[in-house]
């Protein structure tokens, strides 16, 4: 069994998945952390690897960038291949002053202008909203690992160049969000609408206020506090 984006065969993929955009990143993530990673998918470079993590199946698939993208990939893993758990593992630009570098934010709630769920599923909430229950597991294994995590709103854009500053509501001021994504807002929906469960952990690589930047090869091998997380919740019980 197959997909038009994913040559995985049934039962590959682990119940949990993490899910970084990176391809790189998933690639990094699985030969650093998992024990005897296994390549599933590499359809279009879309890496998926299957593992363990301390003895426990656990795997890593990279969503590519923005929602349509991780809207395919998320979909197919719930519907197509048993996938219970996806926890979105990505960067963030900072929208507020008290989030600094490489700091790590958990989503309380997703906002977007987007209409990926309005069309998909005829979804009209602009705000898309994780498993309360995974959310509870990660914080546990944050407590455990003694990392401080935010949580909060997040803004999932469309736009990452964007033209038009003026109109429609701003997603600070107005929905409160203190980092901005492109890819949660669509995976909340995707686990809404079947029946799943959707966490979206992410770390801050650059900032709209201070103008602060990581590089490319720091996204892609230095947020391991945001993988470790992860990776403790994906095998809780």
């Amino acid at each position: 069994m197959s997909t038009p984006h994913n040559s995985a065969e049934k039962g590959q993929f682990a119940k949990t998945v993490l899910m970084p955009g990176d391809p790189l990143r998933a690639k990094f993530i699985a030969e650093t952390f998992l024990e005897n990673p296994v390549l599933v998918n590499n359809v279009r470079g879309i890496q998926g690897y299957t593992g363990t993590w301390k003895g426990k199946p656990v795997s890593v698939m990279a969503s590519g960038m923005g929602m349509p993208s991780i809207g395919i990939y998320s979909y197919e893993l719930f519907k197509e291949y048993d996938v219970e758990n996806i926890i979105r593992i990505g960067s963030a630009g900072a929208y507020v002053p008290d989030l600094k570098m490489f700091d790590v934010v958990l989503a309380s709630a997703a906002y977007s202008e987007s209409s990926y769920a309005k069309v998909q599923s005829g979804y009209e909430d602009c705000f898309g909203y994780p498993s309360k229950a995974l959310n509870e597991k990660l914080l546990k294994a944050a407590k455990d690992l003694e990392i401080p995590v935010k949580e909060g709103v997040i803004h999932s854009s469309d736009v990452f160049y964007r033209e038009n500053h003026d109109g429609g509501e701003d997603p600070v001021n107005d929905k409160h969000c203190i980092c901005v994504e492109m890819e949660s807002f669509a995976l909340f929906n995707n686990a809404r609408v079947l029946g799943k469960n959707a966490s979206c952990l992410l770390t801050i690589s650059d900032s709209l206020v201070s103008h602060e930047a990581t590089t490319a090869e720091e996204r892609q091998t230095s947020f391991t506090r945001m993988m470790k997380i992860a990776l403790d919740a994906a095998i809780a019980d």
